[in-house]
């Protein structure tokens, strides 16, 4: 049995420890925020937090979980949208929006670490995103607008 909780809210997980993340969040709990994109950890579509730190959740394994907190796109913010939602808003980051909230997961679990990052901090931590619409410009100057209003 496995416990640990996940935007906050404490759970329980008896099944296969080899299980995915990513399929615990969106079949399980029905958070369906966090994407599939490779199954291989490359695209960052299913980055979550883990204890704060941006993890990419389609190869976490469930056994390796135990007392851990993970937060989800669904979970960032209690009091509406988050600062890089916002950000992401104001700047009209998306296009299709399918790699999103990983995007965001990432750049929030930056902004944590590194609340003024330089161009070179947002590219070496968001490079794991990828984004097939290319709106990396856009995604960097929502970043930086998010580190404004965080300050």
């Amino acid at each position: 049995m496995v416990h640990l909780k996940v935007n906050g809210i404490t759970q329980s997980f008896d099944g296969d420890p080899e299980m995915p993340l990513l399929w615990y969040l969106r079949d399980i709990l029905g958070l369906t925020g966090t994407k599939f994109g490779c199954g291989m950890a490359l695209c960052g579509s299913c980055t979550v937090l883990e204890n704060g730190k941006a993890i990419r959740s389609c190869t976490k394994a469930m056994g390796t979980l135990e007392g851990h907190e993970i937060t989800t796109i669904e979970g960032i913010s209690v009091h509406g949208p988050h600062t890089v939602q916002k950000a992401w808003a104001e700047v009209n980051v998306p296009q299709c929006g399918y790699c999103q909230p990983g995007q965001i997961m990432q750049a929030v679990s930056l902004l944590s670490t590194k609340p003024h990052p330089t161009d070179a901090d947002i590219d070496d931590e968001m490079a794991g995103n990828i984004c097939r619409c290319g709106t990396y410009q856009r995604i960097r100057a929502a970043i930086k607008e998010a580190a404004k209003e965080m300050a």
